[in-house]
């Protein structure tokens, strides 16, 4: 129904991963930081703890990281990450497009601009040879609150819907990446509503051939931004549109990482990797699935093994209900119990559930 992607490719220089995005390429899942990082390269403990988190983000299955670089001293210090870790960096450039240039003189993947408030068309120019030279990817960056004005006041009179304004806000700027014979290039288009994001991606996508990042931009909390993004990013992607994926919420990149891993999982566009199925738990409920699920959940995802994990209430149902599982925790009376393929192989101690599960865990 849409065209396939031209392809994409940045990162690759120093530590960093190569990427290659759009066609027939895997989905990939992005995130981004969420705490201010000027001046961090002075401090070595906060640096060191901020590369464990991204190694942490990456195990977790995040392949590409951005931040925010609001100023010259950000610019700075990203450049100082880059250096120091395997993980692909965006740098969010909006205003001042000299910032681009700073974060271009380090290791830094990707410049995401938005041009609608970059300024003239020189500047525009200026990142664009800077990136040619550099081998560095952009990302067009277009959302509802910078549309250019003569679109805003169609749309306020209404003779023009906002999600066709950001499909043509994108096209206006994908159409001066072209005129200078940049290609390494994807676009996205972000608004609040989930169904004007997928209105905006279908329409572009239809017309054109960019890779896309999909998002909800400002989606909300935990609970209503996953189900914002749920929606539209499932709609999009069985259509085939959306090369990288961001989720948006108010709350952790790890958190914002797993909900895009298991929409892509239940998408069909990613596979393997540990899948945790527990019970919502009940008054007959012998175990603490909610304590053990929030003690072992990042864990899990991050070890490389492709199995089924089942984390149950009782012991009455948990070896049935969880039966398909590689394995399995469940318990009662003080009790808990391990148990693969349904087949309860170990009774022990609740005080003790921790430990033994790691061993026959770390068995398969």
């Amino acid at each position: 129904m849409y065209k396939t992607p031209r392809v994409i490719s940045f990162g690759g220089a120093g530590k960093t991963k190569r990427i290659v995005m759009g066609g027939t390429n895997p989905v990939t899942i992005q995130t981004m930081w969420k705490e201010g990082i000027a001046g961090i390269e002075n401090d070595s403990n906060a640096l060191s703890l901020l590369l464990e988190r991204i190694d942490a983000l990456q195990s977790l299955g995040c392949d590409i990281l951005r931040f925010a670089v609001p100023d010259t001293a950000s610019a700075h210090s990203l450049c100082a990450i880059a250096q120091e870790t395997t993980m692909p960096l965006v740098a969010d450039i909006h205003f001042d497009y000299r910032l681009a240039l700073e974060c271009l003189k380090g290791n830094v993947a990707v410049i995401r601009i938005n041009p609608g408030n970059i300024g003239s068309r020189d500047r525009v120019e200026k990142v664009v040879a800077g990136c040619q030279e550099k081998g560095v990817a952009i990302r067009i960056g277009v959302n509802t609150g910078s549309l250019p004005k003569d679109l805003e006041e169609q749309v306020e009179n209404g003779t023009l819907g906002r999600a066709k304004a950001l499909a043509i806000t994108a096209a206006r700027e994908a159409a001066v990446f072209d005129e200078l014979h940049f290609t390494n290039v994807a676009v996205s288009m972000k608004a609040s509503s989930v169904q004007e994001t997928i209105d905006a991606n279908e329409a572009f996508a239809s017309e054109y051939d960019l890779p896309l990042h999909v998002g909800v931009t400002e989606a909300g909390p935990l609970i209503g931004g996953i189900v914002k993004s749920t929606l539209a990013f499932s709609t999009l992607l069985k259509e085939g549109i959306g090369s990288t994926i961001r989720v948006s919420l108010s709350s952790t990149p790890e958190n914002e990482v797993i909900t895009g891993k298991e929409i892509l999982r239940e998408c069909g566009k990613r596979s393997g990797g540990v899948h945790i199925v527990s019970c919502p738990r009940c008054g007959r409920q012998g175990f603490d699935v909610h304590g053990f699920v929030n003690r072992w959940q990042n864990e899990l995802l991050s070890m490389d093994k492709d199995i089924t994990v089942a984390v149950m209430g009782c012991v009455v149902n948990g070896p049935g209900e969880g039966k398909h599982a590689d394995i399995g925790i469940a318990g009662a009376g003080g009790k808990a119990i391990i148990f693969k393929k349904g087949k309860i192989i170990r009774t022990i101690d609740d005080k003790d559930a921790d430990k033994v599960f790691r061993e026959e865990l770390e068995s398969l």
